[in-house]
């Protein structure tokens, strides 16, 4: 088994993992107020940047 040669501090160990976090995803809010991932249709109206992509059923403006 291998044995550590010297002890690493604190701070090391945090630097070491400052990379191992798990990302949060990052949320925009569409022109109609619900929450949409950033460079994607909105999935409540069907717009992107602004124009009418998709026909949404159910959700007539």
């Amino acid at each position: 088994m291998a044995v550590q040669q010297n002890k690493k501090s604190h701070s090391k160990k945090g630097m070491r993992r400052s990379h191992d976090r798990i990302a949060k995803p990052s949320v925009i809010y569409c022109s109609c107020g619900a929450p949409t991932l950033p460079h994607a249709v909105c999935p409540a109206c069907g717009k992107y940047k602004g124009r009418q992509v998709e026909a949404v059923s159910g959700n007539e403006e």
